[in-house]
């Protein structure tokens, strides 16, 4: 196998200076859902531990006030 150089993810939140997360962003959350309406993980998204913890509380937050779904349509 070649080495190869990954470029390591910079977390989107921090660059662009958010320090809060709101709920109510749906366009925002689902992007960081896969089609099963599964949360990504952090190693996929690329956000720091801090942000992807703030994510997973703001995504659960918005499945519980329906509006995000918590399966997908099978």
């Amino acid at each position: 196998m070649s080495n190869q150089i990954k470029k390591e993810k910079s977390c989107c939140f921090c660059v662009n200076n958010i320090k809060e997360i709101d709920y109510k962003d749906i366009r925002t959350l689902q992007r960081y859902i896969n089609v099963y309406k599964k949360i990504l993980p952090r190693k996929r998204t690329g956000l720091c531990s801090w942000h992807q913890r703030k994510l997973a509380v703001a995504i659960k937050r918005a499945r519980i006030m329906a509006l995000l779904p918590f399966t997908g349509n099978k």
